[in-house]
């Protein structure tokens, strides 16, 4: 929201001498959160003129459209001046900088020979004075507005000072010049009064013509709905230059008069507000919802297919406008409106944000009505308007219908040293009582109040809102800094330091940590074949998700992951190896009724056991992807390229991280190939799984050609880890190799050999490798050749070469027995 100073000083009487910036530093210290303070026209030095155009030569011989304009600048004075634009004529007023006076960027102005003329000047446009963007034409001022030779800079606002603040959701009220003035009267300590209850007087209403109907189908949706209508209006009358002078500083375009108006008034006191040609209404304009698959042609001229779920205004033709969010293209006003039906409502946020969402189109009224607006300002605002567009339009008025639901007086109770007890410092009773009224609550009782919020603050409903805006007011710089003593002999949980150990081992290996969104979709869970009944689909559906693509909680890191390696990959970045540690949500979110605990002391037991049976399984999971080379090529030698190897390494380093010896044997997982992918487990229980993904899955993700992953969970693995984990020996005998090659059938894991063989080498075995996989003559068909390097030693005397080969042969025989393994 762009607010400029000129505009607040009208409602609130800001102290002399106060610039912009030290009204920024009161409303910061109040809680708005002001990213800049920009200075209108910031760069123009030197003077601004109003001229008159005289006369318009067009100089037909150059290519593009160039006009040789005798301009009247005062006292006599006629500059000829050089301009290519053609949205003037003679007896126009313009802006003109004169030879001299400095533009933006430092663009001085000088009278120069150019197309065979001696150009005394420039006659400037919106975006040459830094007033917008607008350079589609020169600025024309309204005719009366000024004489030539008047200084410009003061008609056109150069040299006010514009906030720009950043709302939160939370604070549509602010989303108006009433609702920030609201604020810097407060920081001031000074009086304000609002404009948004003051009711405008407007005309007698003409008895000769009846207003445009109105009315409501949907209650819920729409409680208030009001339409004012003027008659005999002038479709061509200027908006004012100090209304298009605003509209500009806060980032809106002039349009017409009818249009700037309605802007105006918006930005002026919150309320949305739309004016219908009248003309092209049929019957009673009403609220009510959309009949699912209903056309709807909107302003921008996109044709949009609207659901029940949809809040629409509608006449006896169809639909002629989204409510709240944007209106309908075939109800618009025109340059040949003469009748005016203006649209004044409230309307409950959720709705209007759904709508907005659902159908992707922001807009000013939307971001204002989804965000809350006073429920009572409607008919005022209305009243504004209609005057406005009298005084400068003409016409007659003919009166307003209206149309409104009975609405609930919310009061909250709130005892008087509650703000005080949470801030951790003493607020007296009478700072609480004076700083509620101040936001416009009503405030009864002594000890413990009972308090009414105003209609422009919807975002008040509990106790706790009102504590906070007792502490904001009251100034959070006065809260005091008290750092937590942290208890002797604390630090790192068990749990934490296994985390941190798995991330330090995997960037070790060369994996690069990565942090991703928990939202998904079902298209991404269908990527990864995931069958209907697989138990990482039953995850929490959002209720308000950012995208309705992706509304639901992932159940799985994988589809994170395949989203980051497709970014790098259209960045050409193919080669790529990251993981990511992160909690997922299985289940569903509990249905009971859940606890409030207060905010003044921790929750009790019970609380906290009611609220966590609410929440959906949150585990903890490790994943990784590999994809491209895992060894780049070059003078040393042909690269290697990221395989199911990667992924299960990966699994065996994380586990032994955590002190925990993971079981790797073939297995089946939807998102892998189902002859490439091991099942994890310790202890028995499946873990995880890692190997090389799905071809269906690479080739739907655009990924290279036997791309690996894993999923680790590592709530599992950490739960199986040792409190203390022994340290390795280091033994300081000499060490005794030997190498054995056994064939085994070909179905037969390499995991279950390796296992064996460890068993039957016993103690003395201090380490194995699988170092080399054959498969061809002479090895019999059907069967594979396994080659381990075995290390032995003894910790307390050197191994001689019988018991090296007796530990040999064990290993040997305890392989033959469980796997069927000879030697080669």
């Amino acid at each position: 929201m762009r607010a400029p100073l000129s505009w607040l000083r009208d409602l609130v009487a800001i102290p002399v001498g106060e610039t912009g910036r030290d009204v920024a530093t009161r409303l910061i210290r109040a809680g708005l959160e002001v990213e800049t303070v920009e200075t209108v026209g910031g760069g123009v030095e030197g003077p601004l003129t109003v001229g008159r155009v005289l006369e318009i030569e067009e100089l037909a011989e150059f290519k593009k459209p160039i006009r040789w304009c005798q301009v009247e600048l005062g006292d006599g004075v006629v500059n000829g001046i050089i301009c290519g634009a053609r949205n003037f004529v003679a007896g126009d007023l313009v802006v003109v900088a004169t030879p001299g006076t400095v533009l933006p960027g430092g663009f001085e102005i000088t009278a120069r020979q150019t197309y065979g003329k001696v150009s005394n000047g420039m006659i400037c446009s919106e975006r040459e004075l830094g007033l917008g963007e607008d350079h589609t034409g020169i600025m024309v001022l309204p005719v009366g507005s000024a004489g030539p030779g008047d200084d410009a800079a003061a008609l056109i606002g150069i040299g006010d000072e514009v906030l720009d603040i950043a709302i939160t959701p939370d604070r549509g009220y602010a989303l108006s010049i009433r609702g920030i003035a609201r604020e810097v009267a407060i920081a001031y300590g000074v009086p304000f009064e609002d404009p948004g209850m003051a009711l405008v007087e407007l005309p007698a209403p003409d008895a000769d013509r009846a207003p445009q109907d109105c009315g409501t189908e949907d209650p819920t949706g729409c409680d208030l709905f009001t339409m004012r209508t003027i008659v005999g209006f002038d479709p061509g009358a200027p908006s004012p230059l100090w209304i298009q002078r605003r509209l500009v500083a806060c980032g809106m375009r002039p349009v017409s008069l009818a249009v700037d108006v309605t802007n105006y008034v918006m930005l002026e006191l919150g309320q949305p507000l739309h004016a219908y040609d009248m003309d092209k209404l049929r019957g009673a304009v009403r609220a009510d919802r959309a009949v699912d698959g209903e056309p709807f042609e909107s302003l921008d001229h996109v044709k949009r297919v609207l659901s029940t779920d949809d809040l629409v205004i509608r006449d006896d033709t169809g639909v002629i406008g989204l409510a709240g969010v944007i209106g309908g293209l075939h109800s618009e006003i025109d340059d040949a409106t003469t009748n005016i039906a203006l649209e004044a409502a409230h309307f409950v946020p959720e709705v209007i944000a759904r709508a907005g969402r659902r159908h992707k189109v922001s807009s000013e009224a939307g971001r204002r009505n989804e965000r809350g607006v006073d429920r009572d300002l409607a008919p005022y605002a209305s009243a504004r308007a209609a005057a406005l567009l009298l005084e400068f339009g003409g016409g007659h008025y003919v009166g307003m219908t209206a149309v409104e639901a009975g609405a609930a007086i919310v009061t909250i109770d709130l005892p008087a040293s509650e703000p005080g007890d949470v801030a951790g410092l003493v607020i007296p009773r009478e700072t609480v009582v004076s700083l509620l009224e101040a936001i416009g609550c009503e405030v009864e009782g002594e000890h413990d109040l009972r308090v009414t919020p105003p209609s422009w603050r919807p975002d008040l409903t509990d106790p706790i809102d009102l504590v906070e805006e007792v502490i904001r007011l009251h100034g959070y710089d006065r809260l005091p800094s008290t750092l937590p003593a942290a208890p002797l002999g604390r630090g790192l949980t068990r749990e934490q330091r296994m985390r941190r150990r798995v991330g330090t081992v995997l960037a070790a290996r060369g994996l690069v940590e990565v942090l991703t969104y928990p939202f998904v979709g079902e298209t991404e869970l269908d990527g990864l074949l995931l069958p209907a009944d697989d138990r990482r689909r039953r995850t929490p559906r959002l209720a308000n998700p950012l995208s309705e693509e992706q509304p639901l909680l992932r159940g799985t890191l994988l589809p994170g992951l395949i989203a980051v390696a497709r970014r790098n990959a259209s960045r050409g970045a193919t080669d790529l190896a990251v993981f990511e540690i992160g909690s997922v949500f299985l289940g569903e979110v509990g249905e009971s009724s859940p606890p409030r605990p207060p905010v003044h002391r921790r929750p009790s037991t019970t609380e906290w056991a009611e609220l966590n049976a609410l929440l959906p399984h949150q585990p903890s999971e490790v994943a990784a992807l590999f994809t491209g080379q895992a060894e780049a090529a070059g003078w040393w030698g042909a690269g290697r390229e990221a395989s199911w190897a990667d992924a299960i390494e990966a699994a065996v380093v994380i586990a032994d991280a955590c002190g925990v010896p993971l079981e790797v044997r073939q297995g089946f997982d939807a998102p892998f190939h189902p002859g490439r992918v091991a099942e994890l487990s310790v202890d028995g229980a499946v873990v995880g799984a890692a190997g090389e993904l799905h071809p269906r899955v690479v080739e739907a993700h655009g990924l290279a050609p036997r791309t690996a992953a894993l999923w680790l969970d590592l709530d599992a693995v950490m739960a199986a880890a040792p409190e203390v984990r022994e340290a390795p020996a280091v033994g300081t005998h000499p060490l005794a190799k030997e190498d054995l090659a056994v064939v085994v059938a070909k179905e037969v894991p390499a995991a279950a050999v390796q296992r064996a063989l460890a068993e039957g080498a016993g103690d003395l075995l201090e380490s194995i490798r699988l170092f080399d996989v054959y498969e061809g003559s002479p090895v019999p068909e059907g069967s594979k050749s396994l080659a381990f390097a075995l290390r032995f030693r003894a910790p307390d005397r050197t191994l001689d070469a019988a018991e090296t080969a007796d530990a040999r042969e064990a290993a040997l025989a305890r392989a033959a027995a469980t796997v069927g393994a000879t030697l080669r």
